[in-house]
């Protein structure tokens, strides 16, 4: 890409994804896939291996919840303004039986100023909901890429 052409906000999603990705360790060793990235958005999938069931036979539902903040996790993030988590929640809806593949879909529902409010559906290959988080983010201070930014925000 050259200086004179515009980074778009997908673009630059896509490279702060990518970055945070290699990053990443927790969701590379739990095998969390990241599908697409946009703008306040992010869908990210996780296979339930064996090791991750509990006594009942089903997904321990910290791996569940980890998948969910995973995604909201990119989708905050990928304006490339470092962005944390202030609080999170989750209702478990399924149980979710060992081999399943998981699907998180995060949605930005509010971002004004340094904090946002999203929502995280978490479903199974029948596209069934297994779990629905919220979670409110908090921007700090810097960038994951510095400089990287449209054109429009320099």
């Amino acid at each position: 890409m050259s200086e004179n052409e515009s980074l778009t906000p997908d673009y630059i999603a896509k490279t702060v994804a990518g970055t945070m990705y290699r990053k990443d360790t927790a969701s590379q060793h739990l095998g969390i896939v990241l599908k697409s990235i946009s703008p306040g958005t992010a869908v990210m999938t996780m296979r339930v291996g064996d090791f991750m069931l509990n006594g009942h036979n089903i997904c321990h539902g910290g791996y569940v919840f980890t998948l969910a903040d995973t995604a909201f996790a990119y989708a905050c993030n990928a304006y490339n303004q470092n962005t944390v988590a202030q609080a999170a929640q989750i209702s478990f809806l399924k149980a979710v039986k060992p081999d399943t593949l998981l699907t998180a879909t995060a949605e930005e529902k509010s971002r004004t100023g340094r904090t946002g409010l999203y929502d995280i559906t978490v479903q199974d290959e029948a596209g069934q909901i297994v779990a629905l988080f919220r979670g409110s983010s908090h921007t700090i201070k810097g960038q994951m890429i510095p400089g990287l930014t449209t054109k429009e925000e320099k």
